[in-house]
């Protein structure tokens, strides 16, 4: 392997590959390891044409040896690969821990073992369960209602506790409903967005489990690269848990709405029963990451949903 500054594990998927192409964008060495059961290759089209270099490698993060070599003479690792669904971590939760906790657990070996001073991992707003605590605060004592919370608030631990012990230096940013170009609509476990556009798009009717009240904090993709670049190099962040969202909520009927005003059609929702393991609602308290990141988002939600439209025609 060529020598890499930086490495993205899951850089093929939705927010690894944005995150690796901002890299290179910036004249930076990354290695991307992915798996490709989710990532695609082509979401790292056009890197060749940027200033800097992105080597890929085929992967899996159970294997402790792949990952091991992949962090070889890195010096920070994002840690995005993962199984991002609550409905398929109620479906497979054996397989999801495997892959949303070992996989941390073997990257974090990797990082201790070699030459990386820094992991940022991708956890989630999941880990607060449902809650009226609005806006959700890191102060909040965890909630999970799902496997897919409860890995990744795993996860969290799992780094306190490397750093305490091995002085490893790990910084964990709680995604909130991050969206964006790339997002695939067509899986069964795709977020709510993709799959809003991609059936208002084809005349059909956009599927909403409860009665579209429930809220969300969407954050743009390009907002959570900004947060992970800021989270590798800020001296105070070492050993903290940060909110990344927008600040604001809004409720499925609202999404829905701007979707059709930017499309020009009416949208008519099929009401389905909730799922399991969905929260009612979620609103990110950003004043830490702000405070100790210096993170102030700068797209705005129907900015973003009309780049997401642009980039999908």
């Amino acid at each position: 392997m060529s020598a890499a500054r930086y490495l993205v594990t899951g850089g093929a998927g939705f927010i690894g590959s944005h995150l690796a192409l901002a890299l290179a964008a910036a004249g930076q060495q990354v290695r991307v390891f992915d798996d490709f059961s989710s990532g695609r290759l082509e979401h790292l089209a056009g890197a060749d044409a940027l200033p800097g270099v992105v080597e890929i490698v085929r992967g899996d993060l159970r294997d402790a040896e792949a990952v091991r070599a992949a962090a070889a003479g890195v010096e920070v690792i994002f840690h995005e690969g993962a199984i991002a669904s609550v409905p398929r971590s109620l479906v497979e939760p054996t397989t999801t821990l495997d892959v949303n906790v070992k996989g941390l657990l073997n990257t974090l070996e990797a990082a201790r073992s070699g030459s990386a001073r820094r992991v940022v991992i991708a956890s989630s707003s999941a880990i607060y369960g449902d809650t009226r605590d609005l806006p959700l605060s890191e102060c909040l004592t965890p909630r999970p209602l799902s496997p897919y919370a409860a890995h990744k608030l795993c996860d969290e631990q799992l780094c306190a506790v490397y750093g305490r012990l091995y002085g490893l230096e790990t910084v964990a940013l709680r995604y909130f409903n991050v969206f964006g170009p790339r997002q695939d609509p067509n899986s069964e476990y795709s977020a709510v967005i993709p799959r809003f556009v991609a059936r208002l798009r084809a005349g059909q009717r956009p599927t909403i489990y409860g009665d579209g009240e429930q809220t969300r904090d969407f954050i743009h993709i390009s907002d959570v690269v900004r947060a992970n670049l800021l989270a590798a190099s800020a001296t105070g962040a070492v050993g903290g848990v940060y909110n990344i969202g927008s600040g604001q909520g809004a409720s499925l009927k609202q999404v829905l709405a701007v979707a059709g005003d930017l499309l020009g059609v009416q949208p008519q929702p099929d009401f389905q029963p909730p799922r399991a393991g969905d929260i009612r609602d979620s609103v990110a308290d950003i004043s830490l990451a702000r405070a100790e990141l210096g993170f102030i988002p700068q797209v705005t939600f129907r900015d973003g949903l009309a780049d997401l439209l642009r980039a999908a025609l």
